[in-house]
């Protein structure tokens, strides 16, 4: 409608056209005479949005040329289109941009409220290096181009590599928005602040000030409010920073990765070999960087697989060297940060590298620095705020697997081997210390820790040794393993003794056969013949119970009571009967049931050794109850909790606890034998009780569905149901024989 007119020249058309001088304008609008006199002679930068809607208003336009002339006022801005030399840059495009859209969709609520004049205006986007943090900035500055119709910026404050001053950055930006050189002139650094947040507060611009140091380079830089957005990039949190919202990046999710590298590739290629592209996805630890690196080296060398490549980067010691294309080096981008820790955070980050567990605490950082769980926490933190360790859940760090390799490589350079085996052996020895005094929680005679004992993390109650056992459980079986290749045979056998009843707590763990394999051939390295047999049963135990390998459970309980005839002792000649019992049992060879458990309860009474005595009477009691004598059976399981009643009984605590749920489930399954079904459903649900009080949770589906059979014949059916459904609840803590029988048995009861 007005061609390519200046605004100044429309402006003053419509003005005449309307037959208005400037003050009456002026008063109809809103705007000074001042400015609309600057803007008509050409003087000013052109007016924000909201200044022209007034001026439209107050000239009585129609909607149509209301439109035009906000038009000519948009194309009339040169931040629209290229920043002045020597200024802040627009923002780039981002091309192959793939995921993180839970990240965008924050920032694109925050772009809503800010044009709204929302309070929070600023938001830090942080991360480790190359985990996306930039692309993620431009990405969004690019999205959201209409909501921010007065321009956007893009200031690299060069955090890493020689930081930009904050009052260059500062005139980057004035320049960048059309202040002029005249007026920068007049104002000193913290008049040019304050002239920036006017200017952001007034108009709907988004920055971006990315890889920023840290809170002093980019406080001056940040709105205190209003329409404007900024985007501040760092490796760092910057957490000394009020009145911003914070976003945490880290490696990208598993399809999205995969995802990125299928745009790289080509989906045709990619698809092709789709295996070695989940598999280049591993190698690079999810880190878009790195994942960019290995596609551009595939896109260049379009003759080699992507196996090729998965080849190479499979040697760990060779894989940050391979991650490099051109002038683009994960590496280097990791040794920028590196290179700013202090020599304590440079430390403890070589020593991270020798964690073996997929993530840890402030207690590891001073395990092996030998230093104290605060002292060691507070470096720790430094390096959350380097961006080179990520806080995970409360209290818990993780290293990314090529800073894992980073850190790996500095310490072989920059570390005296004696220092390294130091440090190793502090860690592993405060694991296998730390596992035992756990362990023995569970362990007749030890109990609570000694009270010389002082750790670097508190196991005053059997739930919090539970707990540390298992969410450490990575780590103190990799040291466990170490201390086995190591031939520390005394401290791999003091380990696996402690967890003798824990291991019953955390069945399905998966690892306790190698557990006490290893134990069993340490225990053989030292020529006992005692722990040999002790060792030996615990592996039957786990043979029978985690993995189903009977035959070969059984092999070992013989083995165990050979080794405990040697070695004279009865405790562990009735524990194998026992164990070979249990094997028995389950491959359904009842005879075999009855003769080793009897002999188990012969040997055991003939000795006055009553501390397994329940274990074999209770298999003994089972034995009776399949051969047909349900009534015997359930006489020797009664004489059992008679046992554990008795005022001296030499069983107490948390083996007595399970010998009692275990003898309970028993005598249910006794009375269901004989018809005796209300009973069986009291005993059923007390052993279900018990069990969840002493946290033998995989024993719990199991009583459930053997008290929903019992209700079940006595017609109670939505008792039944509900006890179905939390066996079925109890997921993978349950056995699948067991979930199986109870989807079987809700299945087949009447609809509700």
């Amino acid at each position: 409608m007005y061609g390519e007119k200046p605004f100044g020249s429309v402006l003053r058309d419509l003005r005449g056209r309307g037959r208005l001088t400037m003050e009456e304008l002026s008063e109809a609008s809103g705007v000074s005479v001042r400015a609309i006199g600057d803007m008509e002679r050409g003087r000013s930068r052109v007016p924000q949005r909201r200044t022209v809607v007034a001026l439209a208003e107050g000239l009585g336009l129609a909607d149509a040329e209301r439109e035009a002339l906000l038009a000519v006022g948009r194309a009339a801005r040169p931040t629209r289109a290229v920043a002045m030399a020597g200024t802040a840059v627009p923002p780039r495009s981002v091309g192959d941009f793939t995921g993180r859209e839970q990240q965008l969709a924050l920032l694109r609520e925050a772009a809503q409220r800010a044009r709204t004049g929302g309070e929070v205006s600023a938001w830090v986007v942080s991360g480790p290096p190359g985990c996306g943090k930039t692309t993620l900035a431009l990405k969004a500055a690019a999205d959201l181009a209409e909501e921010f119709p007065d321009g956007r910026f893009v200031v690299d404050l060069h955090g890493v590599d020689g930081p930009v001053d904050t009052g260059e950055a500062l005139v980057k930006l004035l320049k960048a928005l059309g202040v002029s050189d005249r007026r920068l002139a007049q104002e000193d650094e913290q008049g040019r602040a304050g002239l920036l947040r006017a200017l952001l507060g007034d108009r709907r611009c988004l920055v971006v000030l990315d890889n920023a140091r840290d809170e002093g380079q980019v406080r001056a830089l940040l709105p205190a409010g209003g329409r404007s957005l900024v985007l501040v990039t760092s490796r760092r949190p910057l957490t000394g920073l009020e009145d911003v919202d914070r976003l945490a990046l880290s490696e990208m999710a598993q399809d999205e990765a995969v995802e990125l590298l299928r745009r790289i590739l080509g989906e045709e290629r990619a698809d092709a070999e789709a295996g070695a592209v989940v598999r280049v996805v591993e190698l690079c630890g999810r880190l878009p960087l790195a994942l960019r690196v290995a596609g551009n080296w595939l896109t260049v060398r379009s003759g080699w697989t992507v196996g090729h490549l998965v080849r190479r980067l499979a040697d760990e010691e060779r894989r940050l060297g391979a991650l490099a294309a051109g002038d683009v080096r994960v590496e280097a981008a990791f040794e920028l940060s590196y290179r700013q820790l202090t020599a304590q955070a440079a430390r403890m980050l070589r020593l991270l590298s020798l964690v073996p567990g997929p993530d840890m605490t402030a207690a590891y950082g001073a395990a092996l620095t030998g230093t104290g769980v605060f002292d060691a926490e507070d470096v720790m933190e430094e390096l959350v705020e380097a961006g080179l360790l990520q806080a995970a859940f409360t209290g818990r760090y993780q290293l990314h697997d090529l800073l894992r390799l980073f850190a790996r490589a500095r310490l072989s350079r920059e570390e005296e081997p004696a220092e390294r085996e130091e440090a190793d052996d502090r860690l592993r020895t405060w694991l296998l210390e730390t596992a035992v005094v756990a362990g023995r929680w569970y362990k007749p005679k030890y109990g609570a820790p000694p009270s010389t004992w002082r750790g670097l993390v508190p196991l005053e109650s059997a739930e919090e040794g539970r707990a540390w056992l298992q969410s450490e459980a990575p780590s103190w079986l990799a040291a466990l393993r170490s201390a086995a290749h190591r031939g520390e045979h005394a401290r791999v056998v003091e380990t696996a003794s402690a967890m003798e009843w824990f291991c019953d707590l955390w069945v399905h763990w998966g690892h306790w056969p190698e557990v006490f394999r290893l134990a069993g051939e340490a225990a053989t390295a030292l020529d006992d013949p005692y722990m040999c047999a002790f060792h030996l049963n615990c592996h039957s135990w786990s043979l029978t119970n985690c993995e189903r390998r009977y035959g070969e459970a059984i092999e070992r309980a013989e083995e165990a009571l050979e080794h405990a005839r040697r070695a004279q002792d009865v405790h562990q000649q009735v524990s194998a009967l026992v164990h070979a019992a249990s094997a028995y049992r389950l491959l359904g060879d009842v005879p075999m049931v009855a003769d080793r458990s009897a002999a188990a309860v012969d040997l055991s009474e003939r000795a006055g050794h009553q501390e397994v005595w329940p274990q074999a009477m209770r298999l003994y009691g089972s034995s009776l109850r399949l051969l047909g004598r349900a009534d015997e059976a359930l006489t020797q399981h009664q004489r059992i909790i008679a046992f554990l009643d008795a005022p001296d009984c030499p069983v107490s605590g948390h083996v007595a606890g399970i010998y009692r749920a275990h003898t309970t489930q028993a005598l249910g399954l006794d009375c269901a034998a004989l018809g005796r079904w209300r009973e069986a459903a009291d005993h059923h649900r007390s052993a279900q009780v018990q069990s969840s009080r002493i946290g033998v949770f995989h024993r719990e589906a199991e009583q459930l569905l053997h008290l929903a059979e019992a209700l079940v014949e006595l017609g109670e059916t939505e008792e039944a149901r509900s006890c179905l459904r939390q066996a079925l609840a109890l997921g993978d803590a349950a056995d699948d024989k067991e979930l199986t029988a109870a989807r079987k048995l809700l299945d087949s009861l009447p609809a509700e």
